[in-house]
């Protein structure tokens, strides 16, 4: 499904030749291949899943946020524009991003039914989020809130 929405997405781009997108959902669809082929190597077949592109595609907002840190620092707010523009179009593929309330309830709700009561059971905490709400939560916020509430 998501795959078909960025091949779409890439025509339309295309057609009414919107450089910036077309671009940005040709690294999408490139990075998408790339893991594609390795995840075959691995066994998968079908190549990944929903939530494995969701996960990368929030992996590739994170670097350009990384680089927009170092773009801001070196003054360079030509290459800024382009970070920060290829970031809201990756964003258009991403489901609806979890409010902070969201995100503590998701917590408490996961930390109660794993029983975790201490910081050794952060990674199973964390783990089980990822799982429910890949591509849907930080989970740099979550995170902090799963280590506040278990401390």
């Amino acid at each position: 499904m998501l795959r078909e929405r960025l091949s779409e997405s890439l025509k339309s781009a295309m057609k009414v030749k919107d450089a910036r997108r077309f671009a940005t959902v040709r690294l999408i669809l490139a990075a998408l291949k790339d893991r594609d082929i390795a995840a075959r190597g691995s066994g998968a077949s079908e190549g990944l899943s929903d939530d494995d592109i969701l996960n990368m595609m929030q992996t590739m907002i994170r670097q350009r946020r990384d680089s927009i840190d170092l773009y801001r620092k070196g003054r360079r707010d030509d290459l800024v524009e382009q970070e920060e523009g290829e970031i809201r179009v990756i964003e258009e593929f991403l489901p609806r991003r979890m409010s902070g309330e969201e995100i503590s309830a998701a917590s408490r709700e996961a930390i109660e039914a794993l029983g975790a009561s201490g910081l050794k059971d952060m990674g199973q905490v964390m783990g089980e989020l990822k799982s429910r709400y890949a591509g849907r939560m930080d989970f740099g916020k979550a995170s902090q809130v799963v280590k506040g509430l278990l401390s």
